[in-house]
């Protein structure tokens, strides 16, 4: 099983958390309805280092910003979501 270190709960297995996206930023609130098409079904989905929206559903419920590589599923970053804001 793979391992996510949660900053608040240290080392725990992924059957804890849940995916909820990829890290993407929302459009405006005012934004067409092709905008939020592309933002609720449209993915990258790469093959190499991704970041994703992962909440601690089990533990502290604190959503992550979480860079995993798609291929290997090794784990490369774990932050909070508010905190990796501003690179998303």
């Amino acid at each position: 099983m793979q391992q996510f270190h949660c900053p608040f709960c240290g080392p725990r297995e992924q059957s804890e958390f849940t995916y909820l996206r990829e890290v993407a930023r929302f459009p405006a609130l005012d934004a067409d309805a092709s905008a939020w098409h592309r933002y609720v079904y449209d993915r990258a989905n790469p093959c190499g280092a991704h970041a994703e929206w992962w909440q601690h559903q089990h533990g502290c419920r604190q959503i992550l910003s979480i860079v995993r590589d798609t291929f290997s599923h090794e784990v490369l970053d774990i932050r909070l979501a508010r905190a990796s804001q501003a690179t998303a």
